[in-house]
C-alpha cells in the first residue's frame, strides 16, 4: 500500500508544522471513515489539487502510538457504544519520530463538537501521575480514577485543505496491544475530517462520496476494547464490526 501512494504524497505540495498552527482546530466536527487499503490512491488523485500535506524533518508518513485509559469498568467505551451525546477520551499520543508526548482529553458534546486539551508530558505512564490527573481533573470537571486500558500504533499522513480551515488525518497500519498481545488491522485506513463545521462540500468528502464510502462513526479507541476485551457490550457495534471483518478479509 505504500508502494502505491508514497509517488502521490511525494508530489503533493507540502505544509510545515508551524504553519499548521493557523488550522489547530482544537474545537471541531469531526467526520470519520473506514475504507480498505486499495481505494486511498485513486482518493488522493482526486483530491491533489486541493491539500498540502504535513512534512516534518523530510517526513510525510509520521508514526504514533497513542496509550489509552479508562475506568475500571470502561466507562469511557461504554458511553461511546452506547450513544451517550456528552462523552470523553484520556490518552497519551507519543509523536515517535520526533519522541514528543502529550496527555490529551477529547471531548465531545451535544451539538457534536469535539474539544481537546493537551499538555506536554515525558513520556507514557502506566500509572497516572499527580500531575497529569490534576489536568485531567482541570480539564473535566471530574475526579477520575483511571487505568491503562490499551496502546494502539500507526503511521499517518496529515492533508490542510488549500481553501478551508480543514485538516485531514489518513491512519493505517493499525495495531492494538494489551499485555504484550498485538492485534493488526493492516487492510484497514481511518481517514478523519476535522472542520470549523460541516462542510459536505469538502474535496475529500466529495472523493469518499464518489468512492461510495460514508462516514463510520467509532473511535480506534473502541475498535482497539472490541479486539481485546470479551466482556464488554458490543450489540450497537455489531454491524461495524461485520464491516471492519468484512474489509480485513
Amino acid at each position: 500500500m505504500i508502494a502505491s501512494i508514497k509517488p502521490i504524497i511525494q508530489n503533493m505540495p507540502s505544509i510545515g508544522l508551524k504553519e499548521m498552527d493557523s488550522v489547530a482546530l482544537m474545537k471541531r466536527i469531526d467526520t470519520k471513515f473506514m475504507i480498505p487499503t486499495d481505494k486511498l490512491s485513486s482518493i488522493l488523485n482526486a483530491v491533489f489539487d486541493h491539500y498540502r500535506v504535513l512534512e516534518i524533518d523530510n517526513k510525510r508518513i509520521m508514526s504514533y502510538s497513542s496509550q489509552y485509559f479508562d475506568t475500571s469498568v470502561k466507562d469511557f467505551y461504554h458511553d461511546h457504544h452506547n450513544g451517550k451525546i456528552n462523552r470523553m477520551k484520556v490518552r497519551i499520543r507519543k509523536y515517535m519520530d520526533s519522541n514528543l508526548a502529550f496527555l490529551e482529553i477529547k471531548k465531545k458534546d451535544g451539538k457534536g463538537y469535539t474539544t481537546k486539551y493537551r499538555t506536554r508530558i515525558e513520556d507514557f505512564e502506566h500509572i497516572l501521575s499527580l500531575k497529569s490527573n490534576a489536568f485531567i481533573e482541570k480539564a473535566t470537571s471530574k475526579v477520575l480514577t483511571l487505568e491503562h486500558s490499551i496502546f494502539n500504533d500507526f503511521s499517518r499522513i496529515t492533508l490542510v485543505n488549500n481553501d478551508l480551515n480543514e485538516r485531514v488525518t489518513i491512519d493505517f497500519n493499525l495495531s492494538f496491544t494489551k499485555d504484550q498481545e498485538v492485534k493488526s488491522l493492516d487492510k484497514i485506513i481511518i481517514v478523519e475530517v476535522k472542520q470549523e463545521g460541516v462542510n459536505r462540500n469538502s474535496p475529500i468528502i466529495q472523493a469518499l462520496r464518489n468512492n461510495r464510502e460514508y462516514p463510520f462513526s467509532i473511535s480506534k479507541y473502541c475498535i482497539g476494547v472490541l479486539q481485546h476485551f470479551q466482556d464488554v457490550k458490543y450489540n450497537r457495534f455489531k454491524k461495524k464490526l461485520l464491516t471492519i471483518k468484512k474489509i480485513s478479509a
